[in-house]
C-alpha cells in the first residue's frame, strides 16, 4: 500500500465514509463529521501498514 492518499482521493474517501455512516454520523456537525472521517482514514492506513509488516515478517 502506498503511504498516503492524494488530497482529492482523501476528500472522496471522507465523503464516502460520511455517506455510508450518515445515520450514525448525522447528529454531528459537518465539521465533526469531516474530522471523524479523516481520523477513520488515518486509522485504516495505519492498521494496514501494521498488518503488512506483520505479514512480511511471518511469511503469510
Amino acid at each position: 500500500m502506498r503511504k498516503a492518499y492524494s488530497s482529492s482521493e482523501r476528500k472522496h474517501l471522507k465523503n464516502e465514509l460520511i455517506h455510508t455512516f450518515k445515520e450514525e454520523m448525522g447528529m454531528l456537525s459537518k465539521e465533526l463529521q469531516q474530522i471523524l472521517a479523516d481520523d477513520l482514514i488515518t486509522a485504516f492506513q495505519n492498521r494496514i501498514t501494521v498488518f503488512q509488516r506483520l505479514q512480511a515478517k511471518s511469511g503469510y
